[in-house]
Parts: structure tokens; C-alpha cells; sequence
């Protein structure tokens, strides 16, 4: 087990259905985050890895294993719903809030100002930090409990055709040295979340993806 105590020293693959997450699973998992467990879970998009964003020593093993700087990982973080995101972001535009009002939840990561709540390792020179709401239960069930956001990366495949892993059993196969939960939660796509900024006087696309915004 790679962050947490050892009675939890068991690596799981973890069956939660979407429409109708256990709730035992869930506290289970959120035991386990809270604990420092790296997890990797099914959102509307991609397979994603995370922790909780308390979890310091497991974000900074993230980021060293998507070789990114891990005093200043350029990760996402994933909000129950937007009286949580009001906790740890400043939202001053009425504009900005009503694209968000009318887009989440749903396949989208968008770029806003951060507040004090947010560590500083989440901050880039802007102070900007990139939140998720996903379409899908299992994962806001899990950050509900949490009770505070939980950071978010994709899984990336190898393979040069399908970009993102879609099967959580080979996930399972693939990342079992590293995490210690993979919550199969089916099937996930293969299309990322499209990417929105949200800072500058005008909304900006980053990166398209499966998410269609609606202005």
C-alpha cells in the first residue's frame, strides 16, 4: 500500500455502479483518502487519478509520476457542486458564474481565480486554478464525503490510438504497483474534458474535448 496505514495494506479493484453508488464503498474509499491513498476512479470523461488535496506527500508522488513539478503540479481538482467550489475560489463575474451554472456538471475543466483554500502548490504566477464538476456519481459521492476537493489527473494509455484507458481491469493490471484503489466503475471514454478559461476578459478554449460549452 503506498500512502496509507497497514491494516489497509491490500490493493482493491473496487465495483461501484454509477447510477447507484454503494454507500459502504464509498466511506470505505474516503477512509482511505483520508488516510493519503492515491485512488483512481471513473468521471464523465477519462479514468482519473487522485488524492485528497490535504494528502501533500501523495500529490507530490503524482506529480513526480506525470513528471510534472511537484511544488507546483499543474493538476485539477474536483468540487461536489458549486456551493463547495464557492469555498476555495473567487468568483466575482456574474458571467463567469452563470457559464458554470449552465455547464456543470458535465465534461468540462475550468480555469478560475483561486482563494486562500487552495495550497499553494495548486497556484500557478496567476493564482488560477483548474476545477471539475463531472457528470457522474461515483466520483462526486466520494469528494460529498470527503467533505473537501480531491485533485484530479488523466490516465493516459500508450497506446498512440487510444489515448486514455477505458478499461478499469487493465487499469487495475497497469497501475497496481502504484495506487491503492481502482474503482471500476465500467467502461470510461476516451475523450478528455474540454478545457475553458476562464480569466481573461473573454472565455478561452484551451483544449477542445468532449464537453460542448454552451454559452
Amino acid at each position: 500500500m503506498q500512502g496509507v496505514g497497514h491494516e489497509l495494506q491490500i490493493f482493491m479493484l473496487i465495483r461501484i455502479f454509477n447510477e447507484n453508488p454503494n454507500e459502504k464503498h464509498i466511506r470505505k474509499i474516503v477512509d482511505m483518502l483520508e488516510e493519503g491513498a492515491i485512488i483512481i476512479y471513473p468521471t464523465d470523461t477519462v479514468y482519473a487519478m487522485g488524492c485528497d488535496i490535504k494528502a501533500s506527500k501523495s500529490i507530490e508522488k503524482i506529480a513526480r509520476f506525470k513528471e510534472l513539478n511537484p511544488k507546483n503540479p499543474d493538476l485539477s481538482l474536483i468540487f461536489h457542486d458549486m456551493s463547495q467550489l464557492s469555498e476555495y475560489t473567487i468568483i466575482r463575474d456574474n458571467t463567469v458564474f452563470k457559464l458554470l451554472k449552465r455547464n456543470l456538471p458535465g465534461p468540462f475543466t475550468f480555469i478560475v481565480q483561486a482563494n486562500s483554500q487552495i495550497p499553494k502548490m495548486f497556484k500557478n504566477k496567476k493564482k488560477t486554478v483548474g476545477i471539475r464538476i463531472p457528470d457522474s456519481n461515483i466520483i462526486l459521492e466520494l469528494v460529498r464525503e470527503l467533505g473537501r476537493p480531491i485533485i484530479t489527473t488523466s490516465i493516459h494509455d500508450p497506446d498512440e490510438i487510444i489515448e486514455y484507458t477505458t478499461d478499469p481491469e487493465l487499469i487495475h493490471e497497469k497501475y497496481s504497483d502504484f495506487v491503492d484503489v481502482v474503482i471500476d466503475g465500467g467502461f470510461g471514454n476516451n475523450e478528455a474534458s474540454t478545457v475553458v478559461d476562464c480569466t481573461g476578459d473573454e472565455f478561452e478554449i484551451i483544449r477542445q474535448g468532449l464537453g460542448i460549452l454552451e454559452l
